[in-house]
């Protein structure tokens, strides 16, 4: 009987093949729930994570215009309970609204930190500027759009591309929005021979150009006037005229990483920290003063073995890497703005 190419590479790679080969997305972290919501009319949407069992939590974020709710409680000086999820959403600011519904659901079942009164679900979010793409900027997600993505969670694999919180992302806006490519909703998964798994999902919505990071090639971004990808690193290089010195904070790429190791808060936060190494390795310009970006970490704590924290930071860059790479191969164009498979092979 012959074995298919893909079982043998993930096991030279020792990544247990039946688990790998149907899903390598970040679902496949136990406990770990995925939905997205879109609004198709323009298109804009938001994607909801998930932890069925609450999960430690960090972040990380960088960048001059974020745009995030809760991540206070997150950081190391503050006594932060589990969070229950995370949500990514379209829309700038208004999008935020999608958190207060994801709540809402969570709170319907019951879920959430101990109080005296009733259980308080805990929901940071971060945003991305999408309102440019569609021409339809009053079409944003509200409070009804987190519902929705929390309600459809599920553990199967992460739908990506044009979807959720990536229905409206774009990338290589560097010679401006008529030169930007699709951006989208990406996941990667990595894991290891002893259990250990470290998983990324990502919307992409950078300012800079997306590279895959095996090849160094530009695989999305600013086209030149015919077309072809111009490659931001050498447009800058060259000083060559580009907006970046008065484009508005409209770009922000958004992430969560999930493991299923045992974190306390502080670690949770150096693995967010790390894992925004993917950024930098998958898309150039980075952290300029018009992108907001953003990791949270969400650990489990479901694996028995030991957390070497420094093994799950570099994994979770590569996850995130990957999940930028998969983003834009997966999205498709939208409101005349082109992706990927739209190029000239």
């Amino acid at each position: 009987m012959r074995v298919p190419l893909l079982f043998v590479v993930l096991a030279v790679a020792g990544v247990p093949a039946h688990s790998a080969y149907r899903n390598d997305t970040i679902t496949s972290i136990r406990g770990i729930r995925v939905g997205h919501y879109t609004l198709t009319e323009r298109p804009t949407g938001c994607t909801v994570v998930l932890a069925d069992h609450g999960a430690v939590a960090g972040v990380a974020q960088r960048g001059a215009a974020p745009g995030t709710r809760e991540t206070d409680v997150l950081r190391i000086t503050n006594n932060a309970a589990r969070v229950n999820g995370v949500v990514l959403s379209g829309g700038s600011a208004f999008g935020l609204d999608s958190a207060n519904g994801a709540t809402r659901w969570l709170d319907e079942q019951a879920t959430g930190s101990r109080t005296a009164a009733a259980r308080v679900p805990i929901v940071p979010a971060a945003v991305l500027i999408d309102l440019w793409v569609g021409g339809k900027p009053h079409i944003r997600p509200g409070a009804d759009c987190g519902y929705r993505a929390a309600a459809g969670a599920t553990h199967e694999p992460v739908r990506q591309g044009s979807i959720g919180a990536g229905a409206g992302a774009t990338v290589g806006k560097l010679l401006g929005r008529e030169h930007a490519m699709k951006g989208g909703v990406g996941s990667a998964a990595i894991v290891l021979r002893n259990g250990l798994r470290v998983a990324a999902i990502v919307a992409v919505n950078a300012l800079g150009d997306v590279i895959d990071p095996r090849s160094g090639a530009v695989i999305a971004g600013a086209r030149a006037d015919d077309g072809s990808l111009a490659d931001a690193r050498r447009l800058l290089r060259s000083g060559a005229a580009t907006v970046l010195s008065s484009l508005p904070a409209e770009n922000t790429t958004i992430a969560v990483v999930a493991t299923n190791a045992r974190l306390t808060q502080a670690s949770a936060t150096y693995v967010a920290e790390m894992a925004d190494a993917g950024y930098s390795r998958a898309i150039a310009p980075i952290h300029t003063i018009a992108d907001g970006d953003t990791v949270f970490t969400l650990a489990t704590g479901d694996w028995r073995g030991a957390a070497d924290v420094a093994t799950i930071g570099a994994l979770a860059a590569d996850a995130v890497a990957d999940a930028i790479v998969r983003a834009v191969r997966q999205a498709t164009g939208v409101a005349g703005v082109p992706a990927v498979r739209d190029l000239p092979q």
